[in-house]
């Protein structure tokens, strides 16, 4: 609670520092941010690392079984996905990513770019430094970033409820010591595992519609007591207790 209440007085100031150097509600940004700040407005054609940085924040904001692009290439997808996002904050959902967008996202992330409700350290109970896995110690910290923002969306949808991460991020020591497989997607950094309030099932159902592309949960093997969720190169859910 702490936390978020000192990133919205920090957005009031900034809000308030820019009406005072006439910073106007039609620039390309609302107000500088910590984390990011835009500074034009993004819309179906744009593209560079600009989009690429929305498309990690939206990505959550997705159909049955899409995944959203990281390209920086604002298309059709990007465009539903920024519509679905406004829609979910009571914004204009017109798919233009503008001020209001922007200060919606500011408001959302802390100084690190975790949303305000995730941090790194919920998503890496291993180590300090996010090595050992299978891939680069940078690359599964983005990664792990990705999935905080897509469980992010996934809260809001399910009605702004807790939800409760307890393994993300494993280095081949951490999972061997778990019995986690060979081939667990914690190794990239990109798999979280869900507990508590909502139900495991209601986990399960509500990650299809967020850009997981690998979903377990009740009645698969070992996943009686979690919902496992990640991005998979090779998509499969299987919860079959759940109807998935």
């Amino acid at each position: 609670m702490f936390r978020r209440m000192s990133r919205l007085l920090v957005s009031f100031v900034m809000i308030m520092a820019g009406a005072v150097i006439g910073v106007g509600a039609t620039s390309g940004t609302a107000h500088a941010d910590e984390c990011y700040t835009w500074s034009r407005t993004l819309s179906e054609g744009s593209s560079g690392g600009d989009v690429t940085q929305l498309q990690i924040r939206v990505a959550g904001w997705v159909t049955s079984g899409e995944r959203l692009s990281y390209d920086g290439q604002f298309g059709a997808r990007t465009t539903a996905a920024v519509k679905k996002f406004q829609a979910a904050y009571g914004l204009t959902a017109d798919g233009v990513a503008g001020p209001q967008t922007f200060s919606k996202i500011y408001a959302l992330q802390d100084a690190d770019c975790t949303p305000v409700h995730f941090t790194y350290a919920e998503l890496n109970r291993c180590n300090s430094d996010w090595s050992g896995g299978a891939v680069s110690a940078a690359t599964a910290k983005a990664n792990a970033l990705k999935t905080m923002w897509k469980l992010e969306a996934m809260r809001r949808a399910l009605g702004d409820v807790s939800v409760t991460v307890s393994s993300g991020f494993r280095s081949y020591a951490c999972n061997n010591a778990v019995g986690g497989s060979s081939t667990s997607r914690h190794l990239y950094g990109d798999a979280a595992d869900l507990t508590g309030s909502p139900t495991l099932c209601r986990l399960a159902q509500q990650a299809r519609t967020h850009g997981f592309s690998e979903i377990l949960g009740p009645g698969y093997p070992g996943h009686n007591d979690h919902t496992h969720v990640a991005l998979d190169p090779s998509p499969y859910w299987s919860a079959p207790t759940c109807g998935i």
